[in-house]
C-alpha cells in the first residue's frame, strides 16, 4: 500500500476559507470595499455585483476575451480569471476608476472621438489595456498598440478605430 507524504509545516499553517461566505476588503479605485464572498467568486463577479461596478464587463468567463480587464496594481489582468480572495491588499483599477470624475480619461476621450465604439462590450477592457500600456508607454507604435489589444476579441471589429484612437493620442502626448 502506498503512503502519501505528511503535510509540511507550510501546508499545515496554510487556512481553509469556505464552504461559506468569507469577509475580504477589496481596494477598488481608491477606496476600501469590505465584502463577504464565497471563495468561489471571482473578482469580475465581485465587482460586478455587490460592488456595482458593471464597467467591468464578463463574456467568455474563462480569461479569453479580455472584457473584464481592470488592472490588479498596475498588471493588467482577466479578473474573471483571479479569485476575489486571491487579491489580499492589491490595489484594483476598473474602467470607473480612470475618469476624474467627470472628466474622462484621454484613452476614453480618445476612443469617442475616433468612433472606436460599437456595442459596447468589449471597449472597457479594450481601454483599460489602451490606458495601460500608454502609461508605461506615452507613444507607443503601431506594433505596441496591436500587441496590447491582442488579447482582446471585438465582435463589431472596432479593432482599426481602437489603433486609430491611440496612434492619435500618442502622437497628440508629444505635442
Amino acid at each position: 500500500m502506498k503512503e502519501y507524504p505528511q503535510e509540511n509545516e507550510k501546508s499545515a499553517a496554510a487556512s481553509v476559507l469556505g464552504p461559506g461566505a468569507v469577509p475580504i476588503v477589496l481596494r477598488v479605485n481608491g477606496e476600501a470595499h469590505p465584502l463577504l464572498v464565497e471563495p468561489r467568486t471571482t473578482l469580475a463577479e465581485a465587482l460586478r455585483g455587490p460592488l456595482g461596478l458593471t464597467g467591468t464587463k464578463i463574456a467568455c468567463n474563462q480569461g479569453a476575451c479580455s472584457a473584464c480587464t481592470v488592472w490588479l496594481d498596475d498588471l493588467v489582468i482577466a479578473s474573471c480569471s483571479v479569485l476575489a480572495i486571491e487579491v489580499g491588499e492589491r490595489r484594483v483599477t476598473t474602467i470607473e476608476g480612470l475618469a476624474a470624475g467627470e472628466r474622462l480619461h484621454p484613452v476614453q476621450e480618445a476612443f469617442i472621438a475616433h468612433d472606436a465604439v460599437q456595442c459596447g462590450f468589449c471597449t472597457p477592457g479594450l481601454v483599460m489595456s489602451c490606458a495601460a500600456l500608454l502609461a508605461g508607454n506615452p507613444h507607443p507604435g503601431e506594433a505596441e498598440i496591436l500587441t496590447a489589444i491582442s488579447g482582446h476579441l471585438c465582435r463589431c471589429g472596432t479593432y482599426p478605430h481602437v489603433l486609430q484612437a491611440i496612434l492619435a493620442l500618442a502622437e497628440a502626448e508629444g505635442d
